[in-house]
């Protein structure tokens, strides 16, 4: 191993992360040591971390190195492995453009929630197809404090629930995860969003992530919160007919997300790569111990 490995810094409305360029699938980065990296005062510090790994040298994504030469190995900031990022993804295909692996225009990035679609634009915005929501049955629950409300439940290739209210001051701090009932129906965890309407078409979100807590972005919640806002306001684009696009604002931006009518999501914001450096791998080599 060399002694120092490259990183970058980068974020998708102020949803950051530490990049680890690894084409051949050569570090062992266990949890604890993630954690470390992704820990703001012991590490580099980040919401999670993208490990870039292509696809062929993955045992978890050579099914699909024919259709993406690229994988995002993405993980939490506590550590865990997770299926999907929206935000990430699009800072993956910043990261790929500017190491000279794509250009503008269209690309497939491989994640464990499947192939995803990108499409990197002229003015320096990137769109993701996030893929269709699944909507499963069953009544949800969430809680803060005293309060409780419902909320829709939405897998976006990661499992979410959406509660509208009031106010998004009622979400609390949310340093630990809402409490939320059944527990069957998110047996691994669960992203929850806060919603608060804005405007036609114009909601605001706060969001716990599994394994980060509170975030300034979630993409796949934002996906999950235009899902649940168009089945609230009868604009179901299969229902209807016609796409339906909804404005996002999150602590960290703005992100807009459309639904066609066949099913499939969209979600265009901005990604930047604002450092990149090395890592000592003596230091990494020893970190999370």
């Amino acid at each position: 191993m060399s002694t120092r490995i490259a990183f970058l810094k980068g974020h998708g409305t102020e949803n950051d992360f530490v990049i680890v360029p690894d084409p051949e699938n050569a570090l062992d980065l266990p949890p604890a040591t993630v954690a470390v990296l992704c820990d703001r005062r012991a590490g580099i510090g980040g919401d999670g971390l993208l490990h870039v790994v292509r696809s062929a040298e993955h045992p978890e994504a050579r099914h699909m190195a024919e259709e993406a030469e690229w994988f995002m190995d993405y993980r939490n900031g506590d550590g865990s492995v997770a299926e999907m990022c929206g935000n990430g993804v699009r800072v993956f295909a910043r990261y790929l453009q500017r190491a000279g692996h794509v250009t503008e225009g269209d690309l497939a990035v491989a994640t464990r929630g499947g192939v995803k679609t990108v499409h990197i634009a002229k003015n320096g915005d990137v769109t993701v197809g996030m893929g269709k929501a699944l909507l499963p049955e069953g009544d949800v629950t969430v809680s803060v404090g005293d309060r409780s409300w419902p909320a829709r439940n939405v897998n976006m290739g990661n499992p979410h629930a959406v509660a509208f209210v009031d106010d998004l001051a009622h979400a609390g701090d949310l340093h630990s995860p809402p409490p939320f009932s059944p527990a069957a129906a998110y047996p691994s965890g669960v992203n929850v969003e806060f919603v608060v309407d804005r405007g036609p078409h114009h909601v605001a979100m706060r969001v716990h992530e599994r394994g980060a807590g509170e975030t300034r972005s979630c993409g796949t919640g934002a996906c999950a919160v235009a899902v649940a806002a168009a089945r609230r306001d009868g604009t179901d684009p299969a229902a209807t007919g016609s796409p339906a696009t909804y404005t996002v604002d999150v602590p960290g931006g703005t992100l807009v997300i459309t639904e066609r009518t066949d099913g499939e999501i969209e979600m265009t914001g901005p990604a930047v790569i604002v450092a990149e450096g090395e890592i000592d791998a003596d230091w990494l080599e020893n970190a999370g111990r």
